[in-house]
């Protein structure tokens, strides 16, 4: 049965000890890719190493600190790092393409289903989408941040059946092997709590922006999407192929039934919200256990200068984020109106239309 992948690889798969892109590494990855291709499946690839090739190509000791600097290491890394893919798929005789995306891309629905479709269609052609984020553009406000989190949301715009994360580590353990000796590998994963965010850790390897947390992130939003994930060292003979087959390699976390469809996935995870709201116990209750839309009457802070339709982050009174959702009231007539009951804002303010803060159908549970 024909299937849509999506594989990431990291810096440290992409990259030899030197820190430069390693030609043979990038081969034996490209030779899986093929062979999960002849077997009918298509291949979506979402690379990191862009930066690490444009030190080699500009001859850099060290990355360079100053955005300036790593936008114009990026930029000439880039072409060499698809160049180099481009030659070693022609050999497969497989064309590709590239798609470089930032938040500002995803954030907008218009232009996240404009992504969409692109995508999709490359996957209808038989071309290998080879996507990074764009790190010759992107700032801070508008970085996913990670690969992991990009592979993730390709995942979902392009309705994959899998995903693979390649790094440079077996896959979670129960503890920090780097510290622990008696942490274990865990082969498969149907829940995420706080204990295996806290065995994750922080930052892996010192040539990518990721590490074991980062996955565990994009897990959640995979769980939430119903596909599953495999975390698994890159360096092992045939690690796609055996992941692809059902093998077990690494650590699976299992995909189970998706609780959220496509829209409110988007809502939740595409974009970075363009500010937040501070909510009473009341109004969390009415939300969380009741399936009500947020008033202006439970809300106690505003931060930001969101407007209509903004995805905006919703606190509770501990400030822990439990849902994200698209405003219905701007930040400004926002401050003027919390924690006014409907009644008296009608009073005060005759030319209230009595919107929302956030709609229900705009708004995910987190």
């Amino acid at each position: 049965m024909s299937r849509r992948v999506v594989v990431k690889v990291g810096s440290s798969t992409v990259t030899g000890a030197d820190g430069h892109v390693d030609r043979a590494k990038l081969s034996l990855l490209v030779g899986q890719i093929a062979h999960l291709i002849e077997q009918g499946d298509s291949v979506v690839l979402v690379t990191s190493g862009a930066i690490a090739a444009g030190l080699e190509a500009l001859q850099m000791r060290a990355r360079p600190t100053d955005m300036p600097s790593l936008q114009a290491t990026a930029a000439v890394g880039q072409v060499k790092l698809v160049e180099t893919y481009a030659e070693l798929f022609a050999e497969k005789g497989i064309s590709v393409g590239q798609v470089l995306l930032t938040r500002q891309d995803t954030g907008y629905r218009q232009q996240y289903l404009n992504a969409c479709h692109t995508l999709c269609r490359l996957v209808e052609l038989g071309i290998v989408a080879i996507v990074n984020e764009n790190d010759t553009t992107a700032v801070d406000e508008i970085r996913m941040g990670d690969n992991d989190h990009l592979a993730a949301l390709v995942a979902v715009m392009v309705h994959a059946e899998l995903v693979v994360l390649l790094t440079d580590i077996d896959g979670l353990y129960s503890g920090d092997p780097r510290v622990d000796s008696d942490a274990t590998l865990v082969e498969r994963i149907d829940d995420i709590t706080d204990a295996r965010l806290g065995a994750a850790g922080g930052p892996g390897s010192h040539v990518g922006s990721g590490g074991m947390a980062t996955k565990v992130e994009a897990a959640r939003i995979l769980m939430k999407a119903g596909i599953p994930m495999v975390v698994c060292d890159g360096s092992q003979k045939n690690v796609i192929v055996d992941a692809a087959a059902g093998l077990p390699v690494g650590t699976l976390f299992a995909g189970g039934s998706a609780v959220l469809k496509d829209r409110k996935l988007w809502i939740a995870y595409a974009g970075r919200p363009a500010g937040s709201v501070s909510i009473d116990d009341g109004a969390k209750d009415a939300l969380c256990l009741r399936g009500g839309s947020l008033l202006p009457a439970g809300v106690t802070d505003v931060t930001g200068s969101f407007v209509v339709g903004d995805a905006i982050a919703v606190m509770d009174s501990s400030g822990v984020v439990v849902a994200r959702g698209l405003a219905g009231i701007g930040a400004a007539e926002l401050k003027a109106v919390k924690g006014l009951k409907t009644s008296r804002i009608r009073m005060e303010l005759p030319d209230y239309n009595g919107e929302e803060v956030i709609h229900r159908d705009q708004l995910v549970i987190l």
